[in-house]
């Protein structure tokens, strides 16, 4: 073992060891990243590059911290998180509820098809788990249990649907993939757009199969208020949601506005929402922002603590270590993408997908793409993967916030409800894998 695979081994070491002692992520890498840093502008043995002295590892770490956090790409984050907290203040999810449920009353697993749907106008137009999986489990829940759902139907529902709003654009991921990976955010929003609704149409198959083979775990025909509902009240409730979805994403998809530019149209247009909702006032405006702010500090965090941890790594030669890892596996490119997957798929039992793309994403993709591997594909197929992050314990935060939000359920109900939908996740991933142009067709990328 060379120097330079020693000292990455003890980088990547004391990132873990540190991380299992529970100081924040966003400290660990940052700590981490310093710490070897001025390791290496003291020590001549601990020199990032041949050509340059060690003394500058600091001011590098700096100069690319500053670089990364000054980033004209992630604009869109902020006001996108805007977007989506805005949007939860409007009340627009609860109306749909009922509407949808009305409408759906007679299909198997009407209301869990409710949800699901529900879930893809949420996330087209928030893209924030934590809100979506919270918001649907306040509103659907007590609905679900009124109804006679079997709760681990219930739970794997909304957990799954919650999460949607990582892969379906706008998503928070994707810019920050975008940023991280140097990829056009505006394609790989394009790439999600269909591996994002196959995941959906996935759980409603599910569903709708659950609930025809065992219709105790899903009853249907709900009657009173729910049977009035027609599809012109439905289209009235969808409109406004519809209109937003379609001025954010429509404006990227054809080119007339950039992310950032569609991010600012998007916030306009959720706090227009929310006043026409009447359920926006002062005190409410600034407790969105206050909680915007907040969100938006926290990813800006575990940014910077990542750019300090990765610019030392690349110091120490991290990247070529890995490059050469993985070359020398006796693989053809695609048994070596698979292979990054499935390493992927079981970091996110153990990390946040925050960590994984600002840490491994950038190491691996240089390899992938000069395998000739599509780098807005490869990206997308990471993003689905990653999918399965929030549904896989021991830190799947959806499994978190559905054990805040519903207190009596069971944890081991809740980690047994993620099972199918995170099997569905892995159906979706290798239609996409074995079909690309599910990802790259809409793009216009081969």
């Amino acid at each position: 073992m060379g120097v330079d695979a020693v000292f990455v081994f003890l980088l990547f070491s004391t990132f873990m060891v540190v991380m299992f002692s529970g100081y924040p992520v966003a400290f660990v890498l940052g700590g981490t990243g310093v710490l070897f840093a001025v390791l290496g502008s003291v020590l001549d043995a601990f020199a990032f590059d041949a050509d340059m002295a060690s003394i500058r590892m600091l001011g590098f770490v700096a100069n690319r911290t500053f670089d990364t956090l000054s980033s004209y790409s992630l604009i869109p984050m902020s006001m996108f998180i805007f977007m989506g907290l805005m949007l939860d203040r409007s009340g627009i999810a609860e109306k749909l509820l009922t509407s949808m449920h009305g409408l759906l009353r007679q299909v198997p697993g009407g209301l869990a098809v409710s949800v699901v749907l529900i879930g893809v106008v949420l996330a087209a137009s928030t893209g924030i788990i934590g809100a979506s999986v919270v918001l649907l489990a306040t509103i659907a829940m007590p609905a679900m249990r009124a109804a006679g759902y079997d709760d681990r139907l219930s739970l794997g529902t909304i957990g799954a649907t919650g999460c949607l709003g990582i892969l379906i654009p706008p998503s928070i991921m994707l810019v920050v993939m975008g940023d991280q990976l140097q990829i056009p955010v505006g394609d790989l929003f394009k790439g999600a757009i269909v591996p994002g609704l196959l995941l959906a149409a996935a759980y409603v198959v599910y569903i709708v199969i659950v609930a025809l083979i065992w219709p105790d775990r899903a009853p249907k025909g709900q009657t009173g208020e729910a049977a009035k509902v027609t599809f012109g009240e439905l289209g009235r409730v969808l409109v406004a949601p519809l209109l937003l979805v379609v001025a954010v994403l429509g404006s990227i998809v054809f080119g007339i506005a950039s992310p950032t530019e569609a991010s600012g149209i998007g916030a306009a247009g959720a706090t227009l929402l929310a006043i026409a909702s009447g359920r926006l006032g002062w005190k409410g405006f600034v407790e969105v922002c206050e909680a915007s702010g907040l969100t938006t500090a926290f990813l800006f965090a575990l940014i910077f603590g990542a750019s300090c941890f990765s610019v030392v790594l690349r110091g120490y030669g991290g990247d070529e270590v890995i490059a050469d890892a993985l070359h020398a596996i006796p693989l053809p490119p695609e048994g070596t993408l698979l292979l990054i997957l499935f390493i992927l798929f079981l970091l996110g039992f153990f990390l946040d997908w925050m960590e994984i793309i600002l840490i491994i994403a950038p190491l691996v993709m240089p390899v992938l793409t000069a395998m000739g591997h599509n780098p807005a594909w490869v990206a997308v197929l990471m993003a689905v993967c990653l999918q399965t992050s929030f549904l896989t314990p021991p830190v799947g935060m959806a499994l978190f916030y559905l054990k805040n939000t519903v207190p009596d359920a069971a944890i081991g109900t809740i980690y047994r409800a993620a099972v199918p939908f995170v099997l569905l996740q892995m159906a979706v991933l290798a239609a996409c894998l074995i079909w690309p142009q599910l990802v790259l067709g809409l793009a216009g990328m081969k």
